[in-house]
């Protein structure tokens, strides 16, 4: 006669596969949705259009461009708009100051090539502190 309650022995097993699956498909899914964020060789500071007006350096070069997209360093104009001219000139302003501020002055209706071309040519010069000159919006 046997008084004890029959005893089964079961083994309880975890069964992996679901959860490393699982795992993967996570990895799988912020490898993908990841945004990665490209470090540019030229530091551009957008200032917003307000109120407030910040002090400009006092060793800045301030880049001008106009309508026709004609360049001025310091209101002295280059004498032609190619990259090489352009950056003839900023190297001669700038001499061998890199940490001088660039102030990068357009007009509204400037083309968009003539700020891209003054922006390489500063980046090329290893001016790395370009600043977005605006007027107050209203």
């Amino acid at each position: 006669m046997n008084l004890r309650p029959d005893r089964r022995d079961e083994r309880v097993d975890v069964n992996l596969t679901p959860l490393i699956d699982v795992v993967f498909l996570l990895l799988i899914f912020f490898m993908v949705s990841t945004t990665f964020d490209r470090h540019a060789k030229l530091k551009v500071e957008l200032p917003e259009a307000s109120a407030k007006k910040e002090q400009q350096a006092e060793d800045a070069v301030v880049l001008s461009i106009d309508v026709k997209g004609n360049y001025f360093i310091n209101d002295r104009q280059v004498v032609n708009t190619t990259l090489e001219t352009l950056k003839t000139a900023l190297q001669k302003t700038v001499a061998d100051k890199k940490d001088v501020t660039l102030v990068l002055r357009a007009d509204a209706k400037t083309p968009h090539q003539s700020v891209v071309r003054a922006m390489d040519a500063a980046s090329q010069l290893g001016l790395t502190r370009l600043s977005i000159a605006t007027i107050e919006s209203k």
